[in-house]
């Protein structure tokens, strides 16, 4: 590969031959690159392959993400992670592996970076060292500059897998079981409130797409997210919102909780919140309890008990109500909580099903319907003649 200065000085010699191409479709500038690269070495001891690599290159520096394009056009490739301009890993299969690829400089790295981030539209410098974006095939890359990253610009871009499994495909990949997948099903179709669980690159986002595809089709749904992720399928009467950050001058800004709000407006059949982390919480509890049944949403907890504490800590930061209040708010809200686990050999899966029961002593009280035993299958908790539905539900669809 060549020094990312040697790519830089053949850009230069290129826009300066041609300057609109700094504006041209990607294949127009694929094509031209590689005209320029066949003339300028014309007569030289490159073959064919060497110069289609040059020419990958020098498109990668120019348009794309440099030393990490081909890492980005790998269909087996979920993440990339660069901690600085040396240390840079890969998720791959679910598992993470150090690359021996490192950028030139702390500089090559940062301008790479800001760039990417320029192509979208959006701001990234030391007063604002954090930004995200997302592309148009759904990939979102999440960035942080010094001072905020003392060791140099960092990057993690999460590439979009491009479908969407079904419920039947999460069997055949063994993350649950038939008998797990007809209950959520079933449980889709009746609007329990179903919430997702799980920590880090354990798969909710792909399990929430997969679970919203048991949403009848005639149902108008609308998703909420930071940043556009969820690919439902078929699912006509589809909205989709997505927050936005404050601009430059510090105005612009569409927050979460702006967005919930404003969907409770639009005729919602179901509300599906990609993720909860912050203020927006109470808001969308509120949406499951009063009227919006059906609702989905996922949010990052070890287990469901820590998932229960971190959402009544979120709605404390809310509204002023007593701890036993908050409690009897989620019990009654939740009806399903759907924890996720990433085993050791990277297979994402169904750990645990839980309904979350009523009480008045401020404890979360849970009952388990489905969990892992000590072999790692998923195994049904209730005793036979018992339903895992809920009330009312039981008789039609008890196994």
């Amino acid at each position: 590969m060549s020094s990312y200065n040697e790519r830089l000085q053949q850009i230069e010699e290129l826009l300066a031959l041609k300057p609109s191409l700094n504006e041209a479709p990607e294949p127009l500038l694929r094509a031209e690159i590689t005209r320029y690269v066949a003339a300028r070495y014309e007569g030289s001891r490159l073959g064919l392959r060497e110069k289609s690599q040059l020419a990958f290159e020098l498109y990668a520096t120019m348009r794309g993400f440099d030393i990490l394009q081909e890492l980005v056009e790998n269909p087996e490739i979920s993440e990339i992670m660069v901690n600085g301009p040396e240390r840079i890993f890969i998720e791959k299969n679910g598992r993470l592996e150090r690359l021996p690829l490192a950028f030139d400089s702390k500089d090559h790295l940062l301008r790479v970076i800001r760039r990417c981030f320029g192509q979208g539209n959006r701001v990234i410098n030391e007063e604002r060292p954090i930004a995200s974006l997302r592309f148009p095939d759904g990939s979102r890359l999440q960035a942080v500059l010094p001072p905020a990253s003392p060791d140099g610009p960092a990057l993690s871009l999460r590439r979009f897998a491009g479908f969407t499994p079904t419920l039947d495909e999460l069997v055949r990949r063994q993350s649950l079981n038939p008998e797990a997948r007809f209950f959520l099903e079933k449980s889709v179709h009746h609007k329990e409130n179903i919430f997702i669980s799980g920590g880090t690159g354990s798969g909710k986002t792909t399990f929430l797409n997969a679970l919203s595809g048991a949403i009848p089709p005639s149902e108008r749904i609308l998703t909420i997210e930071d940043t556009a992720e969820l690919n439902l399928q078929n699912s006509p009467n589809l909205l989709r919102l997505e927050a936005r950050a404050p601009g430059p001058d510090g105005n612009g800004e569409v927050s979460l909780i702006d967005l919930i709000r404003a969907a409770l407006r639009l005729r919602p059949d179901r509300i599906i919140v990609g993720e909860v982390r912050g203020e927006e919480a109470y808001s969308m509890i509120e949406a499951m309890h009063s009227g919006h049944p059906g609702s989905m949403s996922t949010g990052h907890a070890d287990s469901p008990e820590d998932m229960l504490e971190r959402l009544a800590l979120l709605l404390l930061m809310s509204v002023h109500l007593p701890w036993e209040a908050i409690t009897r708010l989620l019990s009654s809200a939740l009806n399903l909580i759907v924890q996720l686990e990433r085993t050791e050999c990277g297979l994402r899966r169904v750990a645990t099903i839980v309904r979350p029961q009523k009480s008045d002593d401020g404890r979360f009280h849970l009952l388990t319907l489905f969990r892992r035993d000590s072999a790692g299958e998923l195994i049904c908790c209730q005793k036979p003649g018992e339903s895992v539905f809920s009330e009312g539900k039981e008789a039609k669809y008890a196994f």
